[in-house]
């Protein structure tokens, strides 16, 4: 046991450790989100001729949406830590601006119940943007500039960065369209781009 520890550690295994803290963070504040979503589901006050159905139904849609967000986030944030062989501070300080997003999504979820107007959705999409967008930075800092996936081709991370940009690019659209139809027209067109481009170097990786 005293040999062991007069061994010095590796930078490398410096790097996993910081890595499996990441995780264990990010794991926990997902898992946290998606509880607090459910806390939130409270219908709005009912009238006695409102029938269970008008009560319970939008706060439920809200929630099973919010946890399929959160979920695919999850999936996102999943696939990146599992290519990752190590972790710097700036990737770190990013992963931690995205689960300050993910942590929002509760308060997120009881506004859009409480609200019944159009301004709720624009609001979530809002937050639906924001938190694709960052999962999109995390990915393309860790994997295109600080090169902390070797083992995933450069084809296949730039995929994967579309698929991320993809959702994020849904929901600027539809938030645009609300300001100016000619900007959300613009952003469709870019979707469009992408998805062509995804399914293109889906070919070329395949």
């Amino acid at each position: 046991m005293g040999s062991r520890v007069q061994e010095p550690i590796s930078d490398h295994h410096v790097g996993q450790r910081h890595l499996d803290r990441m995780v264990m963070l990010s794991d926990g504040v997902f898992a946290i989100a998606i509880t607090l979503s459910a806390l939130e589901i409270r219908p709005p006050e009912s009238t006695a001729t409102e029938s269970l159905w008008d009560a319970w139904s939008a706060p439920l849609v809200v929630y099973f949406l919010s946890f399929l967000v959160i979920g695919i986030i999850w999936l996102h944030h999943r696939r990146v830590v599992a290519h990752l062989r190590d972790i710097d501070g700036i990737g770190t300080g990013i992963n931690l601006v995205l689960l300050s997003i993910v942590a929002l999504m509760p308060m997120v979820t009881r506004y859009v119940i409480e609200v019944s107007h159009g301004k709720g959705i624009v609001v979530y999409l809002a937050a639906v943007l924001v938190t694709f967008g960052c999962m999109a930075v995390l990915w393309a800092y860790l994997a295109l500039v600080a090169r902390l996936a070797p083992d995933v081709p450069h084809a296949r991370a730039v995929r994967w960065l579309l698929e991320i940009t993809f959702p994020a690019l849904g929901a600027l659209t539809v938030v645009l369209y609300d300001v100016h139809p000619w900007a959300a027209l613009c952003s469709a067109a870019v979707m469009l781009v992408a998805l062509a481009w995804v399914v293109r170097l889906e070919r070329r990786t395949s």
